[in-house]
């Protein structure tokens, strides 16, 4: 096996905070993903200072690498891998992303924990998306989970008890717990029936909850224009489905007669979505 983790000088950083997303069990509305990518256009003086390679942990049949051409020659194939970048952002941040691997998960997300540990991260935050039973017309909502009740004491709503499946991102929250670094979890509730489709105002939600909580001075601004655009596609798409807007309206008024499920409701308008590209 080749060695997962490819370090270069690790960065010198004060108080720093982790704030991972891992993709591939839920992230409704492309939410965290989204969230860690605005963060990472905003990082002042990033640098990639750490990757795991995952070719082989991948199931690539499922997580394909990608090619790059140019003028029709093969110049590069870019092989799954997760990215460690430090910079700043009105305080230290390291940000992790990447494809949640398909084998030796306590292996890759120790590795990840033993960087954070050398780097003196001292709170990590994970960021995804969750389905809800919610409307696209009101304000998306932020739930957390932590890992242990002084933090649910700061973070205020949280998430009810749950047992069962999980991600590589939850199973990280609690490896990063387990070794003293305090971890929060921010679950953007999305509108279930629009989970599949990037969500810009899941990705605001996001980032104004952890700008709050960790400090970071991240600019909100630019996804206004995004978000406009967004719920104008939605409602644009809703003009000619009365059946699909008197679902919303039930959902807003918390009835619970006659509605359809997440998958049917999503087959709709993200047909719409998908159709104006």
């Amino acid at each position: 096996m080749a060695e997962l983790l490819e370090l270069e000088t690790l960065p010198q950083l004060r108080d720093p905070v982790l704030v991972v997303a891992l993709a591939g069990w839920v992230d409704a509305g492309v939410a965290g993903a989204g969230a860690i990518g605005v963060l990472g256009e905003q990082l002042e003086s990033g640098r990639r200072f750490a990757r795991l390679d995952l070719a082989d942990v991948m199931d690539l049949q499922q997580t394909r690498p990608s090619v790059e051409l140019v003028d029709g020659v093969t110049r590069r194939i870019r092989w799954p891998e997760i990215e460690l970048v430090a910079g700043t952002l009105g305080r230290d941040l390291v940000l992790c992303a990447g494809p949640e691997p398909s084998l030796r998960w306590q292996e890759v997300l120790g590795t990840i924990v033993d960087v954070a540990r050398r780097v003196g991260v001292t709170r990590a935050f994970t960021l995804a998306g969750i389905p809800t039973m919610a409307s696209h017309r009101r304000p998306i909502g932020v739930l957390a989970t932590a890992t242990d009740m002084s933090l649910l004491g700061e973070v205020g709503a949280w998430r009810a008890d749950y047992e069962g499946p999980t991600g590589a991102q939850t199973a990280l929250q609690v490896m990063l717990g387990d070794a003293g670094i305090p971890t929060v979890a921010l679950w953007a509730q999305v509108p279930h029936y629009l989970s599949g489709s990037p969500c810009p105002a899941a990705v605001r939600a996001l980032l104004a909850r952890l700008a709050e909580l960790a400090r970071v001075s991240v600019r909100l601004d630019t996804l206004d224009e995004p978000i406009r655009v967004y719920l104008d596609r939605v409602e644009e798409g809703l003009i000619e489905r009365p059946d699909v807007v008197e679902v919303i309206r039930a959902i807003e008024e918390g009835s619970e007669e006659e509605l359809p499920t997440g998958d049917e409701l999503a087959s709709e308008i993200e047909r719409f979505l998908r159709g104006q590209g």
